[in-house]
């Protein structure tokens, strides 16, 4: 039986698969994504590369025990799989992808060409790409009056929290990350609930809170300034600028502490604003009631809008995204001989 198993989540099973099909058949590649709202995402990276010789089939990994998900047990049916170019892995970058390969699922998640991740901490934190937001604001109230700078805002809180992170990630490099983790980044960086009037003093709150942490950390690792730097540098080769730091943090506290609340605050307002507006342009009560209701049963889920949102395309960690894909594409299907390479020999 756990024979049959690995035979069936095996490349080796697809690539046979594959052979069955005349060859005028499209080739597929079994796309294991960690989520069901993965599915989507990873949709819209992997289409762009579908062409008459290849198709991508986005999936969850099926036969695990007990409907196991997440990474793990994608990066598991990778292992049991024998990856190849019938079979990949599209997954979240959380932290591996900065760590560099200093643990185990880092190093597979860096070094394995059958595995590809987001660059950014995940997918919740590309569905929340600064500049895409007033679109998505749009899409919920169907009112296109910009009343606050989301994408200023964005940026701001980056740069806040960026020496706090660059000392998180330091942490999680040593032995003693522990001293530091993910969890207390995360309490640092808490903005709690407020206005979008109320913006430019929670920004100045949170500077002094991550200034006084910064500090302390400082204190308590005296002969780490040159290693700290060093740090600073190598994560900008990795994408990560104190404007863009939001993109790196934990995914579902990014979408739901900061952006979420934020968006639903500004929403309101505009969707109020979409009312009295109404209302004044209305004739007479009956054409107000109809209109308004007709407008309430228009507007959308801020959430779902959010998981919806493609802005992210137009972001460097998508282009580092599909530049990855286009390489596994090159080389399964050179363009000199628009063959794989298992099928030159």
């Amino acid at each position: 039986m756990a024979k049959r198993l690995k035979d069936n989540l095996s490349s080796s099973y697809f690539e046979a698969a594959n052979k069955l099909n005349s060859k005028n058949s499209r080739h597929k590649i079994v796309a294991y994504v960690e989520s069901y709202d993965d599915i989507f995402f990873w949709r819209s990276v992997l289409s762009k590369f579908e062409n008459d010789r290849c198709y991508f089939q986005v999936t969850l990994p099926s036969r695990t025990p007990h409907l196991e998900r997440g990474k793990k047990a994608v990066l598991m049916s990778l292992v049991q799989g024998k990856t190849g170019s019938n079979m990949i892995a599209c997954v979240d970058a959380d932290y591996d992808y900065l760590l560099q390969g200093r643990t185990a699922v880092s190093q597979e998640i860096v070094s394995n060409p059958y595995v590809f991740h987001t660059y950014a901490y995940a997918i919740e934190n590309l569905q929340c790409y600064a500049p895409s937001l007033h679109d998505v604001c749009v899409a919920v109230t169907l009112n296109d009056h910009e009343i606050f700078d989301t994408a200023g805002f964005l940026q701001r809180f980056s740069e806040i929290i960026y020496p706090l992170f660059v000392w998180n990630i330091w942490y999680y490099r040593s032995p003693s990350y522990a001293d530091f983790t993910m969890t207390d980044f995360l309490h640092c960086i808490e903005t709690g609930s407020f206005r979008f009037s109320e913006a430019p003093a929670v920004l100045e709150r949170l500077r002094r809170k991550v200034s006084r942490k910064c500090e302390e950390l400082s204190h308590r690792n005296p002969t780490a300034r040159e290693s700290y730097q060093a740090l600073k540098d190598n994560l900008r080769t990795l994408g990560v600028e104190p404007h863009n730091t939001y993109l790196y943090i934990q995914g579902h506290h990014l979408f739901d502490k900061v952006v979420t609340p934020l968006l639903a605050n500004i929403c309101t307002r505009l969707v109020r604003e979409r009312e009295e507006e109404i209302s004044r342009q209305s004739v007479h009560s009956t054409q107000a009631r109809n209109e308004l209701s007709c407008y309430m049963n228009s507007i959308s889920d801020i959430p779902q809008m959010l998981k919806k949102n493609y802005g992210y395309q137009d972001s460097e960690p998508f282009a580092r995204i599909r530049a990855d894909v286009a390489r596994f594409m090159q080389q399964i299907y050179p363009d000199r001989k628009g063959k794989t390479e298992e099928e030159s020999h």
